[in-house]
């Protein structure tokens, strides 16, 4: 049954691509189907226990899967960030060729991220990192421009220096434990004599999954290939790709297989604060939406790093919830920056002045989602923000504690800014602006349903989050078993 989160879009990207004229014309209905069905078979997963029967692949021995809590809250996020990205392309792409590119793109990403998830052996994990990563670089150039290419150039040079830390650290963990399971080199941190060699490995692999995450000071790539990208790449890189390429391997790498000694905590937990303040002051001087975005999801990142860094089981279980609210209100807010940029052509704060009369649903998904991030309860992002600063509070982190709650402030400063010049200005300035560079269409009601349904998701996941542990929709104990 696991293998079919790998199988499932595997055969459905060698479908799409057989010779037969109506294929293609499916390829965007067979693609949401298939999310779909992942969303609904997580959901259902106290129905269908999948660990209890024989898989496929493990059965040929080509990968050792397994699923926990901690799989299925990657499920649910990797279905619902893919689904909304598909529909927000449907809405966004005007060429048939690329849009059909697009959808066979975003299977690679899928299966590499299931993966991903999945595997529980380092190589494997590796080389499915690489996979997503590959076809992330050409979504983000898709569309060809010059500011596409110049951020997948950045994001392609760091990516290729985070590849020699992760293949340079996989041979020091092959010579200390014999082995690249997850298993062996857990048991080998318990050996005195390769104790020594197994935290230089772990300290590469650190690096290369800080770059992968876009932790500071590692972002460089993240604000280009963020804003370059078309808006439907923009949300599948903010929403999930980046975090399952990099956080969520420091997750499953430092809670259940890595001993967090007190040197690596420190160093989380001060890259986790670095990360917060550093891109919550650079939103605040962009003029960008899309890049205002990117240097927040950076600060974001950083609170699930500075979660993992406390060590506590408190904070893992803050981490995870963090990384899943995440990822809906920052796909949220890059949806209604593609709606913002197909009503007026730009997505540039000074030229946007006054649009929210023209887009009141935008407008208010916005501001939901803009509370939601800086912690505004009772809203999905305060709980998880609250848990991981008491769980910071009571390892007795009060520095940090501090750090992670002032620094809500900061993202409700930029965050009010924005909506003050974008929504709040007087409308005769958006009829300025829109008369001035073309309206470019009302936004589809694939982005208006977007919008609504993240925005219900955001405020659901806040008001009913206890109804939502003790029913294991989203576990927030027993995340690691």
């Amino acid at each position: 049954m696991l293998s079919l989160f790998i199988l499932a879009p595997l055969v459905l990207l060698f479908v799409l691509n057989l010779p037969i004229n109506f294929i293609g014309k499916l390829a965007f209905w067979l693609a949401g189907v298939l999310f779909f069905s992942q969303v609904l078979l997580v959901l259902l997963h106290s129905v269908f226990a999948w660990s209890a029967y024989p898989d496929f692949l493990n059965s040929f021995f080509i990968f050792n899967l397994y699923i926990d809590n901690l799989t299925r809250v990657m499920f649910l996020t990797i279905g619902i960030v893919a689904l909304v990205s598909l529909i927000v392309a449907q809405g966004t792409i005007v060429q048939e060729r690329q849009k059909f590119n697009f959808v066979n793109l975003l299977l690679i990403c899928v299966i590499g991220m299931n993966a991903i998830v999945l595997v529980r052996d380092v190589f494997s994990l590796y080389v499915f990192i690489e996979i997503t990563s590959v076809a992330s670089f050409i979504l983000i150039a898709l569309e060809r421009n010059k500011s596409a290419i110049e951020g997948t150039f950045k994001y392609l040079i760091l990516s290729a220096i985070a590849t020699v830390f992760m293949l340079t650290a996989m041979a020091f963990f092959l010579l200390a434990a014999g082995d690249l399971s997850f298993a062996a080199i857990h048991s080998a941190f318990y050996n005195p004599g390769a104790s020594s060699i197994l935290k230089l490995a772990a300290g590469l692999f650190l690096c290369g999954l800080f770059i992968k995450s876009g932790v500071a000071p590692f972002h460089g790539w993240v604000p280009d290939a963020y804003s370059a990208a078309p808006a439907c790449v923009s949300v599948l890189l903010a929403g999930i790709t980046t975090k399952v390429a990099g956080v969520y391997v420091l997750l499953r790498l430092f809670g259940s297989v890595f001993i967090l000694s007190p040197a690596f905590a420190n160093i989380l937990l001060f890259a986790g604060a670095f990360s917060i303040v550093l891109a919550a002051l650079a939103a605040l001087t962009q003029d960008d939406f899309k890049r205002m975005l990117a240097y927040s999801s950076i600060s974001q990142i950083g609170y699930i790093i500075l979660a993992l860094g406390c060590g506590t089981p408190l904070a893992f279980a803050g981490a995870v919830f963090h990384f899943f609210n995440h990822a809906i209100f920052k796909s949220l807010l890059f949806v209604n920056a593609a709606a913002l940029e197909k009503q007026s052509g730009t997505t540039d704060m000074n030229k946007l002045a006054g649009v929210g009369s023209k887009l009141p649903v935008t407008g208010f998904t916005s501001l939901i989602g803009m509370l939601s991030t800086a912690g505004i309860p009772p809203l999905s992002g305060f709980w998880s923000k609250l848990i991981i600063i008491i769980a910071l509070f009571s390892a007795g982190k009060f520095v940090y504690a501090g750090i992670a709650l002032l620094a809500s402030v900061l993202t409700l400063a930029y965050f009010l800014s924005f909506q003050r010049r974008v929504f709040f200005c007087k409308p005769v300035l958006a009829e300025s602006t829109l008369s001035t560079l073309g309206n470019a269409g009302r936004t589809t009601f694939g982005l208006r349903f977007c919008e609504v349904s993240l925005c219900i998701i955001t405020v659901v996941a806040g008001i009913l989050i206890v109804f939502i542990h003790n029913n294991g929709i989203l576990p927030l104990r027993g995340i690691f078993w």
